[in-house]
């Protein structure tokens, strides 16, 4: 009897848990979700290294077919990113109203254009600078690096 009601007590904490926001964000919005932290987020380095962003824009894979002229890597907590969506909006570039800024920690990386994929040459610049991110979903996550 203890042992059933246990389960179902672990069973409703869990559901709570769900309902309190730990909900993932809807299949649309997840894929540009994932693309948008496999792109731009990288929380435990402070970058800045020409190094750095040679070998993360590799790892990152966003030079397999071409070199991806321009990157930026941003350097805080997911929930910190996650937060900037919370912001009043702004018009994005495209002209949509679901753009967002803040101020955030990055390394920007810019190609040399001296070298051919997949050996990518990148020359870095570390600072902490305003952003702009769309944001989409209920709950709000950020899936486009705007500028």
């Amino acid at each position: 009897m203890a042992l059933q009601r246990t389960r179902s007590l672990l069973l409703l904490l869990l559901l709570t848990l769900l309902g309190l926001g730990l909900v993932q964000p809807s299949y649309g919005q997840d894929g540009m979700y994932q693309r948008f932290l496999r792109q731009h987020v990288h929380p435990e380095e402070t970058g800045g290294s020409d190094r750095y962003c040679n070998l993360m824009m590799q790892r990152r894979k966003m030079t397999l077919y071409h070199c991806k002229r321009f990157n930026t890597f941003i350097h805080e907590d997911i929930w910190n990113i996650r937060s900037i969506c919370s912001t009043t909006n702004i018009q994005c570039k495209n002209g949509k109203m679901n753009c967002h800024e803040g101020v955030v920690k990055v390394t920007d990386c810019r190609d040399t254009g001296s070298s051919r994929a997949p050996n990518c040459r990148y020359r870095a610049m570390a600072s902490t600078r305003r952003v702009v991110i769309a944001c989409e979903g209920n709950p709000q996550v950020p899936v486009h690096f705007d500028s």
